[in-house]
């Protein structure tokens, strides 16, 4: 059976980072002007002003992946963690999340935020199991999330 590998961002797979999760970004929200600019530049949007992106691989196949945001110094948001219907019950979900965490550590993070939607419920148990703790969401920002979590690492 083939292991799941996390690599980091590369500009080879940088259109993964779109093919996975605009899909699912579709169907569940409207795709805004930050969403677009996400997926077509995320060197640019993500990448150069201080975030990062991982992604896990199956074999040969990129099957996941997953977004830091940098907010200040010590906080990122997670963003964007998309996984492919074919790998999904193979514990990706969990293996990006506790990855991603590790890089929002070396960043110098102290705690990560994310906005999520109650729809996403296989998401939030990974969520939970990584140990964010749920928030108060403030009136008026991300006003197409319904949840707000928070760990602080």
């Amino acid at each position: 059976m083939n292991q799941i590998e996390i690599v980091p961002y590369s500009d080879e797979l940088s259109p993964f980072f779109k093919t996975i999760n605009q899909p699912w970004v579709e169907e569940l929200f409207s795709v805004e002007a930050f969403d677009r600019a996400q997926f077509d530049s995320p060197a640019e949007t993500i990448i150069k002003p201080g975030g990062a992106i991982l992604f896990a691989r199956l074999g040969t196949e990129i099957v996941g992946t997953v977004g830091l945001h940098r907010i200040t110094e010590s906080e990122v948001e997670m963003i964007k963690m998309g996984v492919m219907a074919s790998p999904q019950g193979k514990g990706v979900g969990l293996l990006l999340g506790r990855a991603i965490l590790e890089k929002a550590k070396e960043m110098g993070a102290k705690k990560v935020v994310l906005y999520s939607h109650s729809k996403l419920v296989q998401a939030l148990k990974i969520y939970q199991k990584l140990g964010f703790k749920a928030a108060e969401l403030e009136e008026g920002k991300y006003c197409r999330c319904d949840i707000k979590m928070e760990l602080e690492i």
